[in-house]
């Protein structure tokens, strides 16, 4: 029987990679982080030198590339490969240029429509756990089970700046606040497929329960709804 397919959404910080990769892992689902794809199209624009305000330019750029995402195919604490016309940029990805220029590539709906296509190519018959900010609604609106988190920014922005110390970075929890605060606004402002749970979402508020409490709490409602498998006939 072919796996679930799980859309998880929710704001910034709030700790849709860190549910979504332990998930996969527990079903032995592939992990689809919709962000990689939007992050490797604006590295192959800034490559290119391609302006990132240039709509026209991006959209075509998005629809003619190949852009592929995988389990992970070396074992380097990578959560997935990218691979961008077959060449890996899994850690090209997280470079500060892409950091400075994602949000303006992908704010443009030609872009979003491209990477939409791209991210629906890569359900895995075996069973696929997809992260992001429009997934159950505009992506996968048809998925078996859609979670979206909640966290106030006070809780998402410690997080943050937790994980940013625990990696070496400077860490400033006013700043860091302020600008979850600024993409909330942003994320959720915006024309084209603006952040918003799906009507049919599992809401999980994430302020006061720690990742295996999240898994968990997925996984019993999974449980409870398990699809048949049918019996002996009759």
């Amino acid at each position: 029987m072919p796996g679930r397919i799980i859309a998880i959404d929710g704001p910034a910080a709030s700790g849709k990679s860190s549910l979504g990769v332990a998930l996969a892992r527990r079903l032995g689902y592939a992990y689809v982080d919709s962000g990689a794809l939007y992050r490797a199209v604006t590295l192959l624009a800034l490559r290119r030198g391609v302006d990132v305000q240039d709509a026209a330019a991006l959209a075509s750029l998005a629809a003619q590339t190949r852009l592929v995402v995988t389990r992970p195919t070396v074992f380097d604490g990578r959560q997935y490969t990218v691979l961008l016309d077959g060449e890996d940029v899994t850690w090209d990805l997280r470079s500060p240029e892409v950091d400075a220029n994602v949000s303006a590539v992908s704010a443009h709906p030609g872009v979003r429509r491209a990477v939409n296509e791209h991210l629906r190519r890569s359900i895995v018959h075996e069973g696929t756990v997809m992260v992001g900010r429009d997934i159950g609604t505009v992506v996968l609106p048809d998925a078996d089970l859609k979670i979206y988190l909640t966290a106030g920014p006070e809780a998402r922005a410690e997080r943050r700046a937790a994980e940013l110390s625990a990696r070496g970075k400077a860490a400033d929890y006013d700043t860091i606040l302020r600008a979850l605060r600024r993409r909330d606004a942003y994320d959720g402002g915006r024309a084209t497929d603006p952040m918003r749970p799906a009507a049919d979402a599992m809401h999980l508020a994430t302020d006061e329960m720690d990742l295996e409490q999240e898994v968990e709490l997925v996984l019993r409602h999974l449980a409870a709804t398990e699809r048949p498998t049918g019996g002996a006939g009759g």
